[in-house]
């Protein structure tokens, strides 16, 4: 329960918090009127919350990502993980896109942007203020340039010898979802030779990254046609045109109406958004998750490979496997659990907050 001083107090506010005996937790951003009212910033209650510490956490991120990638194309900062609450920060070269989804962190954001440029030596940054989270924290949604000039278009991203067009001020979350860096590469290699169908494609996430490790052919499905036509500029980049190919519509009236055609791929691929993103849509999402498993089993030849991905907080790894194996069960099918994989390295995992372990991708052979 919050006190009435607490209740007064202004969003972003970095305050004391401490427990029933008045001893000193730590430092915490203060939101009164969230379902997240104190966001743990430091333990140390007498740190100094500003341009420097911000500085500080942000080479602390930097460091864990210049050690495992080679290129400047990551998340450079996730989160809680990394010690920033509410906050996602993605970097494409020399521009960053930063998600201030905490009301400290807005309130920050100027020191940010000149931590963030004086550690990274990025020359543009971005705010994109289209989380639903930031409703929650009675911000706006009003994207801004912090530093440097927008983009006047797209910017390709290289990862796993496919090419990305991430479009840094138009597109979805920050232009690239950067998570499924390793998952793309292991369904690569399960692609060599094969036909390929990517279902929730957005730009061509794992369809290109088929396409780069020797697919036959890779078919992206989408809603989005702009997300389409980037992937489509994607695959004339990488040469590969002649094998790539979109169907724009809704996922489950595609999935349906190509069993209906009869069609079957190598490998088949789904990557929704998320159908749980919180516990009341839990049973709701987890029979999405069926479904998409029930439409999509049938169209994988036999002995071919089956990826099917979550995204959702809600639903953990057992719940989510268990849905996969009822849909795959009702379409007649058997399977073999291969590979179950996570987020990259660059989305590290807090073990005391299990929601920032959200992805998971399951490889099975029917």
């Amino acid at each position: 329960m919050l006190d009435r001083r607490t209740k007064g107090l202004a969003p972003g506010t970095v305050a004391l918090l401490e427990d029933n005996a008045r001893k000193p937790v730590g430092l915490v951003g203060v939101t009164p009127a969230s379902k997240i009212a104190g966001r743990m910033l430091d333990r140390d209650p007498e740190a100094e919350i500003g341009r420097d510490w911000l500085a500080a956490r942000l080479g602390k991120a930097l460091s864990l990502r210049e050690r495992v990638f080679d290129t400047p194309y990551y998340r450079l900062v996730h989160a809680e993980a990394d010690g920033f609450p509410g906050v996602i920060i993605d970097r494409f070269g020399d521009t960053c896109v930063v998600q201030p989804n905490a009301a400290w962190a807005e309130a920050l954001l100027p020191e940010l942007a000149e931590a963030l440029a004086e550690v990274t030596g990025v020359t543009t940054i971005l705010k994109n203020a289209g989380s639903r989270g930031r409703a929650l924290e009675g911000l706006d949604d009003v994207d801004a340039v912090l530093l440097g000039e927008a983009p006047d278009a797209p910017v390709p991203v290289e990862m796993n010898g496919a090419t990305y067009m991430a479009d840094l001020t138009g597109g979805q979350k920050t232009g690239l979802f950067y998570d499924q860096r390793p998952n793309h590469g292991f369904a690569a290699r399960l692609a060599r030779g094969e036909a390929v169908l990517d279902v929730f494609s957005h730009v061509g996430g794992f369809a290109l990254a088929a396409l780069a490790g020797g697919a036959a052919s890779a078919l992206a499905v989408d809603g989005s046609a702009p997300a389409l036509a980037l992937a489509e500029e994607g695959a004339r980049r990488m040469g590969a045109a002649e094998r790539f190919s979109t169907r724009q519509g809704d996922a489950f009236d595609t999935l349906t109406a190509l069993g209906e055609e009869g069609a079957r791929f190598g490998l088949v691929i789904c990557d929704p958004p998320a159908f749980a993103p919180a516990k009341p849509a839990l049973e709701a999402g987890l029979r999405a998750y069926e479904k998409v498993a029930r439409l999509s089993a049938p169209l994988v030849e036999e002995g071919g490979y089956l990826v099917l991905c979550s995204c959702s907080h809600a639903a953990d790894l057992s719940s989510f496997t268990g849905a996969c194996l009822r849909g795959i069960g009702r379409a007649g099918r058997r399977a073999q659990l291969v590979h179950t994989g996570f987020a990259g390295p660059d989305h590290p995992l807090l073990p005391q907050l299990a929601e920032s372990g959200y992805l998971k991708a399951l490889v099975f052979r029917l």
